[in-house]
């Protein structure tokens, strides 16, 4: 197996990763009982560094078989204990998998930095909506494409009225449904319609609840939207579902397998087929609700005891969710086909190619990436 390497970012408390929608799989595909993993390599050192640690919040998508990768932040400099700086990207890699194997076809820049945005995976190429440190850009929605030499295209198609970061987006008919996540710097509940052929944005109805939801999961199945979790001082596992149509939001299942509730808070997720999506990793409800509480409210030696115990711990002290989690619209019902064979990843890029799906870097504990790809066949009887 080739290998490649790239860089990794981390977040101050369990925050701080990428919620990609990925929406091309096929509509006719049939249901996925198990992935078989293979390690798949790691991507090559950013411009300017000697190596890639690994990032979390990346470009992640798609297009005529190719993986365009790229962006995203992490801490190399010195740890978030330490007080480290977060550093974002804008190396982009485009990746050709021949044989379960990943061949670089082209690793450059953009102008500009990128994390922590949107990507979506369509026939027309790879959106990538707002994620970006630099204010100019956060607000800004790019297609890129591959011309007939493979070289990457980068196209802005248009500005939103707000910058947007943690947020989700799916594409339907021309249009691109767009929201919650961080607008314009705050925590927001807001969904609006991107006209791509008027370059019109309208504000449709907000997702019921909570007025904070960030890095939620979110695919387009049966026609509808359909959103899972997030959170913003505590994680969330409930889910909903939005009606393009008549502009209305209803209920549907918690994420719950087993009788226990999950949260999927930084997780990733991608289009099986018009019924199903598939998620994975998610912090641990209990653990980042504690995290999130103690970290704001206590001070002096009691929170640099804690901070050093936290950020010092191992991944597996974190529990964060390890199933490989199915939810079958149709049904209204979830389901796990088992467990990833690696540390749980949040903010991971997840790509999903014809039977192929990639997990991508992403975080493995608060502040620390992983630089590795996993490559995961997708099987059913």
């Amino acid at each position: 197996m080739k290998k490649f390497l790239i860089a990794g970012m981390t977040s101050m408390l369990v925050l701080g990763s990428y919620v990609g929608i990925k929406a091309n799989a096929s509509e006719s595909a049939k249901s996925v009982d198990r992935i078989t993993w293979e390690y798949g390599g790691e991507l090559e050192a950013q411009k300017g560094f000697d190596k890639n640690i690994g990032t979390a919040g990346v470009l992640a998508g798609s297009y005529k078989k190719n993986l365009i990768i790229g962006g995203g932040a992490n801490f190399p400099f010195e740890s978030v204990l330490n007080g480290g700086a977060k550093k974002y990207y804008s190396d982009i890699y485009v990746l050709k998998n021949e044989d379960h194997q990943l061949k670089m076809v082209e690793h450059t820049n953009l102008d500009h930095e990128i994390g922590y945005g949107t990507s979506i995976t369509t026939d027309q190429g790879v959106y990538y909506i707002g994620g970006s440190p630099e204010k100019e850009y956060a607000d800004d929605i790019t297609l890129l494409t591959l011309d007939s030499h493979k070289k990457l295209k980068v196209k802005k198609i248009g500005d939103l009225p707000f910058t947007i970061s943690d947020g989700i987006a799916v594409q339907k008919d021309g249009k691109l449904y767009i929201g919650l996540g961080k607008q314009s710097g705050k925590d927001s509940n807001k969904l609006y319609e991107y006209d791509l052929k008027t370059s019109k944005t309208k504000e449709l109805a907000s997702i019921p609840g909570e007025s904070a939801r960030n890095q939620s999961v979110a695919q387009l199945l049966n026609g509808n939207l359909y959103v899972f979790s997030g959170g913003g001082s505590v994680a969330y596992t409930d889910g909903y579902k939005y009606d393009i149509e008549k502009n209305s939001w209803s209920k549907v299942s918690s994420v719950k397998v087993d009788g226990k509730e999950i949260s999927l808070l930084g997780a990733n997720s991608v289009k099986l087929n018009r019924d199903e999506m598939m998620v994975i990793g998610g912090f641990n409800k209990e653990i980042y609700d504690n995290a999130v509480k103690n970290l704001g409210s206590l001070t002096g030696e009691e929170l640099a005891a804690f901070r050093t115990k936290y950020f010092n711990a191992d991944p597996y002290e974190f529990h964060w969710n390890k199933e490989i989690l199915i939810y079958n619209a149709k049904k209204d019902t979830w389901r796990s086909i088992g467990k990833v064979p690696f540390d749980a990843p949040c903010g991971e890029g997840l790509v999903l190619m014809n039977k192929n799906i990639f997990s991508i870097n992403g975080e493995i504990k608060p502040g620390v990436r992983t630089n590795a790809i996993y490559s995961g066949t997708l099987l059913n009887h």
